[in-house]
């Protein structure tokens, strides 16, 4: 086998991360991409971002950001026709309760069991269990505080799983207006 290597075109950098995002594994930091390009890892991270928002508008692939890791996920409008084209069954739905723990890991991360317990009004031992079996939350340590209690978190399967590109993407939360309270005492003089 020759080395043709010097007569092929060189890649600008752009394409070059793309063809590493593309045959890569699973996640990767941008130190390992910028090793491979020999460029910086704040340059990668510039020219990663502008993918990000050129695959936004115009590809069927999206630039994906999770804990200080990047992968290329296809898009989530894609993902009816690539079920149907990889013979998947549709996306298994999450319950009302897997929904409220997911959402409270996702908002408030890294928490713990106790704190998930704690806003949800019950045990969520079993719920946890699910999203854990799914691979849509983590272990990512554990608390400081008596019993050293394990702090959950996000995982990457989570983002492709809402079709989000980072944890930034998550709709912002609004609060509660507060509900108005009735003065019942003068119900009670009648």
């Amino acid at each position: 086998m020759s080395d043709d290597s010097e007569n092929l075109p060189e890649l600008n950098l752009q394409s070059s991360l793309e063809a590493l995002l593309f045959i890569a594994t699973g996640p990767v930091t941008p130190d390992q991409l910028a090793e491979v390009v020999n460029v910086s890892a704040r340059e990668v991270e510039a020219e990663l971002n502008a993918m990000s928002q050129v695959y936004e508008q115009t590809r069927g692939l999206r630039i994906q950001f999770h804990g200080g890791r990047v992968q290329m996920t296809t898009a989530p409008e894609v993902a009816p026709m690539a079920e149907k084209f990889l013979g998947l069954d549709v996306t298994a739905r999450l319950s009302r309760a897997a929904l409220e723990a997911l959402s409270i890991v996702a908002y408030r991360q890294p928490v713990t069991r106790p704190e998930i317990d704690a806003i949800r009004g019950v045990n969520s031992d079993g719920v946890m269990k699910s999203l854990l079996n799914k691979g849509l939350v983590q272990e990512v340590g554990r608390a400081e505080a008596p019993g050293r209690p394990i702090l959950y978190g996000t995982t990457a399967e989570f983002l492709q799983h809402f079709g989000l590109d980072s944890l930034q993407k998550l709709p912002s939360l609004e609060p509660v207006e507060a509900v108005e309270t009735v003065d019942a005492a003068p119900l009670l003089k009648e």
